[in-house]
């Protein structure tokens, strides 16, 4: 049987249960592999409208891996593997602008590019956050930055006007002084091999559950793993004791109503311009439905 391969995903559990031998303890063979991280950012940089769903397209090389829930979702649905249900997560993010910007409001971004990952987290939640204070035609979306390290440096780096940001680089974006203009925290879900085995998957969620208590216990002591995923140029500015605990796992099921209420978002939202959103139901798609 081959080892489970694990890709962290910007959160601290996979870290902490690896620190606290939570998969050994399980017996896991297992071991990690980069999907998106590089020293220099680089994976991130993805080009123009190639985002998360793209990454599912092409096909990563982890038996577990996660994403938002609205990506996982259609992909799933779309024969690039499958939902993992008995569980959700839910992560801070928001949209951060330059403190000297004179962008105070969310009404204030109206016509403002925003940059965002493309059919990633930050587009739908984005959208989802801001049509509250907007209208459709006034929220302007940037995709050109790459995904969460590629546009937080171009934040940074003042050569975008604003910007969403989730997990590590949300928090050193208020350790900058970059100024949170709106909260537009989101629902993620967990993607699995077609062939992974449920075994070695129950395995990881059990040694996840045991990491999530003592992140819930103690952040303080995990949040220096946030170095580990982050670009290197960063890494003498950063300071992980202001960090919080970020992403949180959510032990209740992803349900068949949320499944099916997410997809008629996105399709009212035209966010798949083709409107496919695969064919496969719920029951083919997502599997430990609780």
């Amino acid at each position: 049987m081959s080892r489970f391969v694990i890709a962290p995903h910007m959160r601290l559990h996979e870290w902490v249960a690896e620190e606290q031998g939570y998969f050994a303890e399980e017996g896991l063979d297992y071991e990690f592999v980069d999907e998106l991280y590089g020293p220099d950012g680089r994976k991130h940089q993805l080009g123009d409208k190639v985002g998360a769903y793209q990454t599912f397209e092409k096909g990563r090389s982890s038996d577990v891996s996660c994403a938002c829930h609205w990506t996982v979702n259609v992909a799933a649905a779309s024969g690039h593997g499958r939902l993992y249900g008995a569980l959700y997560s839910v992560s801070p993010c928001a949209i951060f602008v330059h403190p000297d910007s004179g962008i105070a409001r969310p009404e204030d971004l109206a016509g403002v590019p925003i940059s965002v990952g493309y059919q990633s987290g930050s587009h739908y939640s984005t959208i989802q956050a801001l049509e509250r204070f907007l209208k459709p035609e006034e929220i302007r979306l940037s995709f050109a930055d790459g995904l969460l390290f590629g546009r937080m440096e171009k934040l940074i780096d003042r050569e975008t006007p604003a910007c969403s940001l989730f997990s590590g680089p949300y928090y050193f974006a208020e350790q900058l002084g970059f100024r949170k203009v709106v909260d537009t925290s989101f629902m993620m879900a967990t993607m699995v091999s077609e062939d992974a085995d449920e075994t070695d998957l129950e395995k990881y969620f059990r040694a996840l559950r045991r990491a999530q208590a003592d992140i819930d216990l103690r952040p303080e002591l995990y949040t220096h793993y946030y170095r580990n995923e982050f670009p290197e140029r960063f890494h003498d500015q950063m300071d992980t004791r202001r960090f919080g605990p970020g992403e949180r796992i959510v032990f209740e099921p992803y349900s068949k109503a949320l499944f099916e209420s997410s997809r008629r978002w996105i399709a009212e939202h035209d966010i798949f311009p083709d409107g496919n959103l695969g064919g496969r139901p719920y029951e083919e798609a997502v599997i430990a439905a609780g």
